[in-house]
């Protein structure tokens, strides 16, 4: 029969149409509004029903630990009345090199007595050049860059709002493993191997091991698990 499949798909339309509306009233009856952090997450998920769409922005979807889009400086945890802590950038200048559409620059720290300090001075990153490609916080030998996950930046200043400078890049760590937990454990797992690894040969040249295979292994299972992506 002639169109009998327009008919079925129709009919189908309509039935996500209705199972909206009832949605959004069964949502509204529980917490007022149909978009409440209870009902994100059951609408965001396989067992959502009605028309799938998603009301930006008061509703977002939620993104992935390895989601990427511009960096920014990892630092210690602040003291009271700062805003970021000790920068674990050195000012090495790897992540410049290495970036493909050269969107970074960095003035390295310097002394008193004018040698150079393990630390930047300025660091400017122009996120409309950025690629989003990661490389500098792949290469950086200290985890001392990171992708954010903040994605909205967009602005109507098409002069210098999008050139971020030190004060914008920097983050403490806790907001690194508040966005990545399970990225950011795997990576402290890595470096406590090292250092691990560190007291071990230290320890064997004075000879004396007593206390450090348990914790030794611990850091090396878990730096396995890390290089084998399962986080």
């Amino acid at each position: 029969m002639y169109g009998l499949g327009i008919i079925k798909g129709m009919a189908i339309t309509m039935k996500h149409f209705v199972a909206t509306y009832l949605d959004d009233i069964h949502w509204l009856s529980r917490g007022g509004r149909y978009y409440n952090d209870e009902a994100l997450q059951v609408r965001q998920s396989l067992n959502g029903k009605g028309v799938i769409t998603v009301f930006y922005p008061e509703e977002k979807l939620p993104v992935p630990e390895r989601f990427r889009f511009v960096p920014f400086l990892v630092t210690d945890e602040p003291e009271s009345g700062q805003n970021w802590g000790h920068d674990w950038c050195t000012s090495c200048g790897i992540c410049a090199k290495v970036c493909p559409p050269q969107c970074i620059w960095i003035e390295r720290g310097k002394q008193p007595n004018g040698r150079p300090k393990p630390e930047p001075e300025k660091f400017f990153i122009d996120i409309d050049i950025c690629m989003n490609c990661g490389l500098c916080a792949e290469f950086c030998p200290f985890d001392a860059i990171k992708m954010d996950h903040d994605y909205e930046l967009a602005s109507y200043d098409r002069t210098t709002a999008h050139i971020h400078d030190k004060e914008r890049l920097s983050k403490p760590l806790s907001y690194w493993r508040e966005i990545a937990p399970k990225k950011a454990e795997a990576e402290a797992a890595a470096r406590d191997f090292s250092k691990l690894a560190k007291e071990r040969r230290k320890n064997r040249k004075r000879g004396g091991e007593e206390g450090q295979e348990e914790r030794l292994e611990e850091a090396k299972s878990r730096q396995l698990i890390y290089r084998g992506g399962l986080y």
